[in-house]
């Protein structure tokens, strides 16, 4: 399995890091970029895509979420409770399959960049 998102534990919370930096994303990032002038796919783009995304197909990830982006990665992280590393390991999930399976990303970044609330 690919290394560029994980999630873990710290104190008391559960956190979830995307790796903007590491090759496989940085190439689907240029892919984006060229499909939309906004999407430079640093980790604030990351986190206006994702959300973007969560609204319209997994709002409860939302819930309680503390989305804390950088230039080169992207963190969110929740309280930690059962319910909340279930959220953190579907959004994982989830972004596993959004950068091995492209295709969904770039169609809606195509489609929709003029919706996306870009940094």
């Amino acid at each position: 399995m690919a290394d560029y998102v994980l999630v873990f534990t710290y104190k008391n919370n559960v956190s979830l890091m995307l790796q903007a930096s590491d090759g496989t994303v940085m190439a689907l990032g240029e892919k984006l970029g060229a499909l939309c002038p906004d999407a430079y796919m640093n980790g604030y783009n990351w986190e206006a895509l994702l959300r973007y995304y969560l609204e319209k197909h997994a709002p409860d990830i939302l819930e309680g979420m503390d989305p804390d982006p950088e230039a080169d990665m992207y963190e969110a992280h929740w309280p930690l409770t059962p319910e909340n590393e279930a959220k953190a390991k579907r959004f994982e999930e989830m972004i596993r399959s959004l950068v091995e399976h492209e295709e969904e990303l770039c169609r809606l970044v195509q489609e929709e960049c003029g919706e996306i609330e870009w940094d």
